[in-house]
């Protein structure tokens, strides 16, 4: 059987909550948020997860978060680097042998066990697979100055989401190139997701999967206090 393994992120700072805790470890019915994705994974039977945290935290999350609530399949808590891609590149390199990788946003414990099972049998088969939905809203693209320069067809507009999951070799290969070529001096372009690193190293074609609009990302107060409705559903 394929092995799949998760990195999940717990290094954002949060400015945007309006708190001191950052928003991964904020209360949410009962348990921080970074759990909910950690323990998602664990029910999915993954063989292994990487919590990539800031380097003040990994003592943190091995006390309060792991051993406190019992997380059994966490095999490794890594400090993470200055921008997302460095921390992704750091919970690669943590990473046991697994056929697939699975990269997600601590800050969406929404996750459900449906999504990921989509997205593994989609991995399998594209190597290269995106959680997502269709947009609901029309989208219009401006310019420096907020004029409308474009309206894009919405059947073609996705929201992106994550876990994005990649055969490992695959992204491993790329994240290493971003790193070598930024350590060259080159260019490296403003990377968002995990997909824009295979984009730019690679000519690999990525699935869009229909994911779940609940999958939210905590970034507000407000949006916490929508997964605590959801999660009360």
């Amino acid at each position: 059987m394929s092995k799949f393994a998760a990195i999940v992120l717990s290094a954002g700072v949060g400015s945007r909550m309006k708190s001191d805790i950052p928003k991964q470890y904020m209360d949410l019915v009962g348990k921080p948020v970074i759990y909910y994705s950690l323990k998602a994974f664990e029910d999915a039977g993954f063989s292994s997860i990487v919590l990539v945290c800031g380097k003040d935290d990994v003592e943190y999350c091995k006390k309060e978060v792991v051993e406190k609530h019992g997380l059994k399949k966490v095999t490794a808590i890594v400090p993470g680097g200055k921008e997302r891609y460095h921390s992704v590149y750091e919970g690669l390199k943590a990473v046991a042998e697994a056929d697939y990788v699975f990269i997600h946003d601590g800050a969406r414990p929404m996750i459900t066990q449906e999504v990921i099972e989509r997205l593994q049998e989609a991995v399998v088969k594209e190597e290269a697979a995106v959680a997502g939905v269709p947009v609901k809203d029309t989208i219009k693209i401006v310019d420096d100055d907020a004029y409308v320069t474009d309206t894009p067809e919405r059947q073609y507009v996705w929201q992106v989401q994550t876990p994005q999951c990649f055969a490992f070799p695959i992204i491993y290969d790329a994240y290493k190139s971003v790193i070598q070529d930024e350590e060259e001096g080159w260019t490296i372009p403003k990377i968002t997701d995990d997909a824009m690193v295979l984009e730019y190293a690679t000519d690999h074609e990525v699935k869009m999967v229909e994911a779940d609009y609940r999958n939210i990302k905590i970034t507000t107060p407000e949006d916490l206090l929508i997964a605590k409705v959801f999660l009360s559903m």
